[in-house]
């Protein structure tokens, strides 16, 4: 009998992780199932670039998987039973009854959304770029300003920094601003937030600093200190949420509602689960969490590939922790800023900015797309057999 596999969400992690699996495991003696409600790859470090008009290369997961063995089944996650090992999903459509998917390991990789903070009037009036009909609906918004007016970018991260950069370089006949809790660059090394300052001053972005806002309202935000910021459009990205199923899913919570791993990625309360990506509460460098980004995501997805395969074909477990080289930033399409990180995340006095640095930051989301686009790598795959007893499963149905 097959070892049954079930991914949940195929966005970097869970497409990269479903296709390491299948590259690394004999498929007679697994089958793998990956779940997700789009029908291709969603490349969501670009979408505002997708956001000011830019078109994306399309992806299918259907050519995607073609003969590597994993079946992609186009539905929505509804529940998680831990105890039944089973998945629930409805088809995108609607059309059919809801479906129980069992599964002997579960991938939980539905990583995460916008957070609104809670914050009055943001889901009603703010756009999002934390998804592509998010985004989608901000290039609607976006086209149809008119010179001089407003845009607003609420979170001074590395989200809010590459959203306002690529507008107001794809629009300088808007008038784009961006509105952060601490000082613009705060996380950047002097070098870093020197560059940063200079982009913003050529791209004539204004910014508020060390600016909360309360509300967001139709053609304005209202701040902290009683001011108020105009706005015809609010983008905000202040953040990001953790898919809220796995709190109904009975595994082990963080505070925040990522699923607590150990060093292998598997749920402290439930051994048959693995989180990868946001949904993960995974530890690294100094026994920090890990941030929320793709650069943490493959990395989880690799670990937590690497360890069911050991699991189930009495391999070596890996428990090497995720580390971290740089943080990439675009800065509109002709300038970029990587600065140079710790392993624990802490950003060093050592940047590359410039043209070269938007170059460098443009090569590795290529990877990055590459690398889950192409699981098999192009090259031939040398799958091992699973085990059981310690006795491969051919020989012990020979």
């Amino acid at each position: 009998m097959q070892h049954r596999i079930v991914v949940l969400g195929a966005g970097y992690t869970g497409a990269f992780a479903a296709g390491r699996l299948a590259r690394r495991l004999h498929r007679e003696d697994v089958s793998i199932t990956l779940v997700n409600a789009e029908p291709d790859f969603v490349e969501r470090v670009r979408m505002h670039q997708l956001a000011t008009g830019q078109e994306l290369k399309p992806r299918p997961f259907s050519e995607m998987f073609a003969g590597t063995g994993v079946e992609l089944k186009l539905a929505r996650v509804t529940g998680v039973d831990v105890d039944r090992k089973t998945v629930t999903v409805t088809a995108v459509n609607g059309s059919a009854e809801p479906e129980s998917l069992p599964y002997d390991t579960l991938v939980y990789a539905l990583g995460s959304a916008w957070n609104p903070q809670g914050v009055p009037g943001t889901a009603e009036h703010a756009c999002e770029i934390a998804s592509r009909p998010g985004a989608l609906r901000l290039r609607e918004r976006l086209t149809g300003l008119g010179a001089g007016q407003s845009v607003l970018v609420v979170g001074g991260g590395l989200t809010g920094v590459e959203a306002a950069t690529e507008i107001a370089e794809a629009r300088p006949d808007l008038r784009v601003a961006l509105a952060a809790t601490g000082a613009l660059g705060d996380w950047l090394s002097p070098k870093g937030r020197e560059h940063l300052r200079k982009v913003f001053g050529k791209l004539g972005i204004t910014a508020h600093e060390h600016t909360t806002v309360t509300a967001v309202e139709p053609g304005h935000v209202a701040t902290a200190d009683g001011a108020a910021i105009p706005a015809a459009v609010t983008v905000w990205t202040a953040g990001f949420a953790v898919h809220p199923l796995a709190a109904a899913t009975g595994l082990e919570l963080s505070g925040n509602g990522q699923i607590v791993v150990d060093d292998t990625l598997r749920s402290v309360s439930h051994p048959d689960v693995y989180a990868i990506g946001d949904a993960a509460m995974a530890m690294g460098a100094g026994n920090k969490p890990l941030r929320m980004s793709c650069a943490s995501g493959i990395p989880t997805a690799t670990h937590a590939a690497d360890a069911i395969v050991a699991r189930l074909t009495g391999g070596k477990l890996p428990h090497s922790s995720v580390r971290y080289f740089n943080q990439c930033v675009s800065l509109g399409r002709k300038e970029g800023l990587i600065q140079y990180v710790t392993a624990d995340d802490s950003a060093v006095n050592a940047a590359l900015t410039g043209r070269f640095a938007a170059a460098y930051k443009e090569i590795i989301c290529k990877s990055a797309a590459w690398s889950v686009a192409n699981p098999m790598y192009g090259l031939p795959a040398r799958p091992r057999r699973v085990v059981r007893d310690g006795v491969a499963v051919a020989e012990a149905v020979a």
